[in-house]
């Protein structure tokens, strides 16, 4: 089956698309990555997504129109990458659509006198099936929160597939705005598998970066800022002592912990202590490779040998971050995704075409291990095209 997988992450900065072919059934499932592209999000979508989803204040209506017009932008998505692909649409048999968060609240709060958890992905899928004509699966992360998960991560069930491995332990991890990982022991079965939000991925540096160059860079290039700065110990030792980082998992995180508040007093604290903005991205920066560091050490390596720390995301493109991870967890070797065939912004698309697949199939798609779930459940909402 000719399947094709659409991401957004939490930066907004593109819609990343991958066309898959997939067959069989786990633990046998089959797929092979076609083609890759990232395709442009309009401007002033972007702004107002990441408006609302910083907690800016909108209504129903907003919310309810940018639901719309952001499955318009996945389905041009969509349209221009199978011209780019070389690919007729009528070849398409299946799209799976992560669609765009603007709101996560994993972890049960208070609400109204009872304890409830949240998420919201919105790149309406009926939109996406009307213009393409194709059946797509959409909402995937709302079935695991009726069940009682976190609704994240997702994709280790996919990792799960992809890189298990019968001889050494792996860790798959995952560096996009959040940083999360998925983790193999040798022979690891699929209700053993162990995932979670490490903690900021390269959220805070980009957002630094759009501060300090008012909007006209969205991440720091090869780390170009960062390798100019110093790291300024107090305050890394300071981010280190986030609570986040010492929350056991089943966890998950997103921008309304390491969004615009998060960013702000860091500005604050830098314009105290008089730090040049190259050694706040520097410290930043490392605080990033360090947060993942410290969730291995502290909630992985005491009960799991890992022997290869697979890197995907756009944190996979930092050499500043490869080199921190690769020096701190020596001798464990730390790869990009590429290495193993597939390329590092890839993998969350490619991820979102297999779950489809999945769901398609009437299979479960989540790991209750890694979310927290009561049960497996089948994932998504199937709109006819």
């Amino acid at each position: 089956m000719l399947v094709m997988g659409l991401m957004s992450g939490t930066s907004a900065d593109g819609i990343d698309v991958a066309l898959a072919s997939v067959k069989g059934a786990p633990p046998l499932l089959k797929g092979e990555l076609l083609a890759h592209a990232t395709m442009p999000i309009q401007v002033g979508v972007r702004k107002e997504v990441l408006r609302i989803a910083e907690g800016g204040i909108s209504t129903a209506r907003e919310i309810s129109q940018l639901n719309f017009r952001v499955g318009e932008e996945f389905a041009a998505a969509a349209i221009a990458a199978c011209r780019k692909f070389r690919v007729r649409l009528s070849k398409v048999k299946l799209i799976g659509s992560h669609g765009q968060t603007i709101f996560h609240q994993g972890p049960a709060v208070k609400f109204f006198g009872s304890k409830t958890a949240s998420t919201l992905q919105i790149g309406e899928p009926s939109v996406i099936a009307a213009r393409t004509g194709i059946p797509t699966v959409g909402d995937f992360r709302v079935a695991d929160v009726a069940a009682g998960g976190q609704g994240a991560p997702l994709v280790p069930y996919v990792d799960a597939l992809l890189f298990r491995d019968e001889r050494i332990g792996r860790v798959a991890l995952n560096l996009g705005g959040i940083g999360n990982v998925t983790v193999l022991a040798p022979h690891a079965r699929f209700d053993h598998v162990l995932a979670f939000d490490t903690g900021p991925g390269n959220m805070v540096i980009d957002a630094l970066i759009a501060h300090f160059s008012k909007g006209r860079e969205r991440f720091d290039r090869d780390a170009k800022m960062a390798r100019r700065g110093r790291c300024v110990t107090s305050l890394l030792e300071e981010l280190l002592r986030d609570p986040y980082l010492r929350t056991e998992p089943p966890k998950s995180t997103g921008r309304e912990y390491y969004g615009r508040a998060f960013v702000e007093k860091l500005l604050r604290k830098a314009t105290e202590n008089r730090l040049r903005r190259e050694d706040l991205v520097r410290t930043v920066t490392v605080f990033t490779a360090l947060s993942v560091v410290d969730a291995l050490n502290r909630f992985v390596r005491p009960r799991t040998k890992i022997g290869q720390v697979i890197v995907s995301g756009g944190g996979a493109r930092n050499p500043l971050i490869m080199a921190q991870l690769a020096a701190a967890l020596e001798p464990t070797a730390v790869v990009p995704l590429s290495n193993l065939g597939i390329p590092e912004d890839a993998k969350e698309a490619y991820a979102f075409a297999l779950l489809a697949y999945e769901t398609w199939n009437r299979r479960t798609g989540n790991l209750p291990s890694a979310t927290g779930a009561q049960k497996a459940v089948v994932l998504g909402k199937i709109c006819w095209g």
